[in-house]
């Protein structure tokens, strides 16, 4: 049991993982707004703010798990001042209290998916792939990603984990798989879907697993594709001869996920559960 920092508790993921992480853990939330969720602390504040931060007080944080963003179709502005120097204020300042661990909500659009002219390096895209964003919000999460390895260069002893997050859909309402269509914007988030229950335990297993110093960047979706179609006659449709199709012609592979999960596997043991 320990304490654990939560930003974007009263956000479509942060709501049921407060709920969540608060059956075994003492949980503190900063936003503007109060959180809709029985046995957690409340600060009213901004997590980008050194002086909204000092109402924790002496209260020791051993976590951070950091949701709050702006998100995708974000004016750049925005995006920086609030995905990246916000998140730089909350590490300093919970870093100089003595916090060691972060949980960082990154995200799967930082790759560029954003624009139809996007077209990956390689597939499955690996958990580094490059940003290769256009627009604005995959720039910010890249320049937060960067924020943290900043600073654990400055302390060996940070452990940071960075979650390419999925689209995340309510398990009650999620979409239907994709079939074969015209290229569309945020092409692969229509084919890389998570159930909100999947994300929730994602970021648990995150915040519970043991130390281990370093960052580590983990794309965090399911094993397959959100797709009714097989993921290379999608794929084909979207970007022709400029990709290799060839890992989903393999026997067996045809509804692959786009993105590589076997790291996040084998770091925290986390296999999405809800799949097409």
């Amino acid at each position: 049991m320990g304490t654990i920092l939560l930003t974007g508790a009263t956000g479509f993921i942060g709501s049921a993982l407060a709920t969540s992480l608060a059956r075994r853990h003492e949980v503190v939330a900063i936003s503007r707004r109060k959180p809709n969720v029985a046995g957690i602390t409340w600060l009213r504040g901004e997590f980008g703010s050194f002086e909204d931060l000092r109402a924790l007080g002496a209260r020791k944080i051993d976590t951070v798990v950091h949701l709050a963003a702006v998100t995708g179709g974000c004016l750049e502005r925005d995006g920086v001042l609030v995905n990246v120097e916000g998140t730089r204020c909350l590490m300093r300042a919970l870093m100089d209290r003595g916090c060691h661990k972060f949980v960082m909500a990154s995200s799967i659009a930082l790759i560029g998916i954003q624009s139809k002219k996007f077209r990956p390096l390689c597939l499955p895209v690996p958990d580094e792939h490059p940003c290769l964003d256009r627009d604005g919000y995959g720039i910010s999460k890249f320049l937060m990603e960067e924020i943290t390895k900043y600073y654990a260069r400055q302390n060996p002893e940070l452990d940071v984990i960075n979650l390419r997050l999925a689209s995340i859909a309510d398990d009650d309402a999620m979409p239907a798989p994709v079939r074969v269509k015209p290229l569309p914007d945020w092409a692969l988030a229509h084919i890389t879907v998570m159930a909100r229950s999947d994300a929730v335990r994602a970021f648990t297993l995150a915040a519970e697993a043991p130390h281990k110093p370093g960052v580590r960047i983990l794309n965090t979706t399911g094993p397959k594709a959100w797709a009714a179609d097989p993921v290379a006659d999608i794929l084909s449709a979207w970007w022709g001869r400029d990709v290799d199709l060839s890992p989903f012609q393999r026997q067996g592979h045809a509804f692959d996920s786009p993105y590589d999960v076997s790291r996040i596997e084998r770091e925290l043991g986390f296999v999405a559960q809800r799949l097409p």
